[in-house]
């Protein structure tokens, strides 16, 4: 089996059999794409033309070698077509049965010596392979929408698979350009595995009511510097294919985190299916398009909205980092803004970081001098809640403990003028806890900052069941002339971001407790197949292991789902001092500074 692979059949042209031709043809590749439509077949070709044009158009190549991949690409309705393969890539509907006739086809076609790869995402390789009578040559090859541009490549092996078949695929890919990942046999693989835990729970949240499909979309892009969020994403790979896979991740796992939302399953019964159809969590202006239009579920801007209450000053209250960013916020956008902490040193302390902060951004031509000095100007250090006694917010950002906070509002219900609003930017305590220790619980929300603040532009407004309406609506106008984006959550463990983040990463530790892949191999998976900016292991890092930890046990206490529990991993690590980046180790080691 261990043979260049030079001529691969593509099988079924639909978006991703189309893309993944395309990838080989271009690499020098001689592709036999075969579909039973033949209508399919003729758009594959056009697909394939019109994508070479515009990469000779934009001087990628030139005009000779674009004929060359033409040339290269030739398609059938037949299978027999695929005869002269060393290697048939099937990318047909993702169906037990119509995978294994086309198998079952191939038997009777191809070399005995040639690769079947699957390109399933949900669907059991080693079932498959077992129907086949050749079960060793038969692997799974899990290429990324589009294919063209997505770099992960899931090399699936079943306990049949022959390992110089492993070998030949797992080298193409590399000559593809692509980044192949080994992985065993189970539903959603590496990638997919953790993605779609994720875009359930995301789906789960928006049938709950708990928030707008706009606001967990921008949540989940702002909070996580996602590309996409997740709801707009169901709809893109479509709501049936999600249910499929997330039907096959259930009865393997048995997690309930893994049963599709109900959502899912009436959206794809009513044809509602994404995209594909024109409409699925959103509208679009037709099926396949990419447009949003807006339509009955569109927030209309200002409709029902109360007036929020005037704010000229601000009080931050706390002397870390992330009370340093909030207050540089704050004064940046012209609010007058006392920064208080335990003590006059401590609140020094924390505008000279400010002023370093402000400094860098004057070295990058971010900000001029004059406006540096402006802002500082604003901020004044105190040393003492009392000092709070005429802002018109007050912003906590203390410890992230329960005791702690109820303290500090207690302090604030005392000092602050009638009328202030109390704001506590915690990011997993409930926010009604230190509401309820103050005498005016309606004057009470969350405010949860992301770090580092200046940077980054989602803000969580948590209403209780008890915050008034003029409360949130000064938050949210406040979050505006900030330029920051508010986004309106209840008040429950983890918000939104949180609560849709830490079962992903504590999945991946899950992972990780099998042998299922390894570290580097599943950071790799979520960068290249999901597009997102760190790995699992690194974020956990970053975050620290003991705040993580906390959090998940926050989430698994508040909705006692099994699945929530934290893994016992991620446990063992924090009992050993192993926090991540800022005790030089934890999922990996650090150099010390």
């Amino acid at each position: 089996m261990d043979t260049p692979l030079s001529t691969i059949a593509v099988v079924g042209l639909g978006t991703m059999g189309t893309g993944i031709a395309e990838v080989l043809a271009r690499a020098g590749r001689e592709v036999i794409g075969i579909d039973v439509s033949e209508a399919a077949a003729l758009q594959a070709v056009a697909s394939l033309e019109a994508s070479t044009a515009r990469a000779v158009h934009r001087e990628r190549i030139s005009e000779q070698e674009r004929r060359d991949v033409l040339a290269r690409f030739r398609t059938f309705t037949d299978l027999r077509a695929a005869a002269d393969a060393e290697l048939v890539i099937e990318v047909v509907p993702e169906t037990y049965e119509i995978k294994q006739q086309v198998f079952r086809e191939l038997d009777a076609v191809v070399s005995p010596t040639a690769i079947l790869a699957t390109g399933t995402n949900a669907l059991s390789v080693t079932r498959l392979a077992a129907e086949s009578q050749h079960p060793e040559r038969v692997l799974g090859l899990h290429f990324f929408n589009p294919a063209p541009a997505m770099k992960l490549v899931e090399v699936v092996s079943s306990v049949l698979t022959a390992p110089p078949a492993v070998e030949s695929v797992t080298r193409l890919a590399r000559e593809l350009g692509k980044e192949p990942v080994a992985v065993g046999d189970r539903p959603g693989f590496v990638a997919d595995g953790l993605l779609f835990g994720y875009l359930n729970q995301a789906a789960a949240m928006y049938e709950a009511n708990y928030a707008s499909r706009e606001d967990i979309d921008a949540a989940m892009k702002l909070g996580c510097g996602l590309p996409m969020g997740p709801l707009a994403l169901l709809d893109l790979i479509g709501i049936d294919t999600a249910r499929t896979v997330l039907e096959a991740m259930y009865a393997a796992s048995r997690d309930r985190l893994h049963a599709p939302a109900p959502v899912l399953g009436q959206l794809s019964e009513a044809g509602l299916t994404g995209r594909k159809a024109g409409r699925g969590f959103y509208t679009y202006d037709a099926p396949g398009g990419q447009n949003v239009v807006p339509d009955a579920l569109t927030p209309s801007a200002g409709s029902g909205e109360v007036a929020g209450r005037a704010v000229s000053a601000v009080g931050v209250a706390g002397s870390g980092t992330m009370a340093s960013g909030i207050a540089e916020v704050f004064a940046k956008a012209g609010y007058s803004v006392v920064l208080a902490a335990r003590n006059q040193g401590k609140a020094d302390t924390a505008k000279a970081r400010i002023a370093t902060s402000l400094g860098r951004s004057v070295s990058k031509g971010r900000l001029t001098e004059e406006a540096r000095d402006e802002t500082l100007a604003r901020i004044t250090p105190a040393g003492s809640l009392d000092s709070f006694s005429e802002v018109d917010l007050a912003v906590e950002a203390v410890a992230e403990d329960l005791e702690v906070k109820r303290e500090l509002f207690a302090t604030l219900d005392k000092v602050c003028k009638p009328g202030a609003v109390l704001a506590t930017t915690t990011s997993s305590l409930p926010v009604v806890a230190v509401a309820r220790v103050t005498s005016r619980p309606q004057d009470v929300i969350g405010m949860h900052f992301f770090n580092p603040a200046p940077a980054m532009k989602l803000v969580e407004v948590v209403r209780t069941v008890l915050t008034a309406d003029d409360v949130h609506a000064t938050v949210r106008e406040v979050c505006v002339k900030v330029r920051k984006h508010p986004v309106d959550c209840g008040d429950r463990a983890g918000f939104i971001v949180n609560a849709l983040l830490f079962p992903y990463l504590n999945n991946a530790i899950k992972m990780v407790e099998a042998h299922y892949a390894t570290l580097d191999d599943i950071d790799a998976a979520m960068k290249l197949g999901g597009g997102y900016p760190m790995g699992p292991f690194e974020l956990l890092d970053v975050v620290g292991l003991d705040v993580s930890l906390a959090i998940e046990k926050v989430l698994h206490s508040e909705f006692r789902d099994p699945g929530l529990a934290p893994a016992p991993l991620l446990e063992h690590l924090v009992a050993a001092g192993c926090l991540g980046r800022k005790t030089g180790r934890g999922f990996r080691e650090y150099a010390r500074r």
